[in-house]
């Protein structure tokens, strides 16, 4: 009888300033992260997180911020998944994946929803975190 294993997680969690600087350094270091874990820079996975963390992360400095606090990126790399957390603390600001077509801005999450396989939001202590998952090949 074979002795099972738990799936090895990888996981890495950083902290940015909720500004525009943030949200970009978050992009860099997340794809610098998953070269690191063996998902090569500009491959279709890392292109496809890339997309979901600037935009996820963006919503967080634009929509979803609090003068004082940070945002929270988390990547877990699991054998099937990829999972991209971006944590913010505005709770009362639900995103919104269906913009009106009037609107100029908004469109942010009908591209997490083309590029992930699944995502949502869950609700913290204090704010909320919207995370997305994108499967592995």
């Amino acid at each position: 009888m074979k002795a099972e294993t738990a799936s090895p997680t990888t996981e890495f969690t950083q902290r940015f300033s909720a500004t525009r600087r943030g949200a970009r350094l978050a992009r860099h270091l997340a794809a610098h992260q998953l070269d690191g874990w063996g998902v090569l820079y500009g491959s279709d996975l890392s292109d496809s997180a890339a997309v979901i963390v600037a935009e996820l992360t963006a919503n967080a400095v634009t929509h979803a911020r609090v003068p004082g606090r940070d945002f929270e990126l988390r990547l877990t790399l699991a054998p099937k998944t990829l999972r991209i957390e971006v944590s913010d603390a505005r709770a009362d600001r639900e995103p919104d994946p269906r913009p009106t077509p009037d609107l100029e801005t908004g469109r942010g999450l009908l591209l997490v929803d083309a590029v992930a396989t699944t995502w949502g939001v869950a609700d913290r202590d204090i704010g909320k975190t919207v995370w997305a998952e994108l499967a592995l090949r």
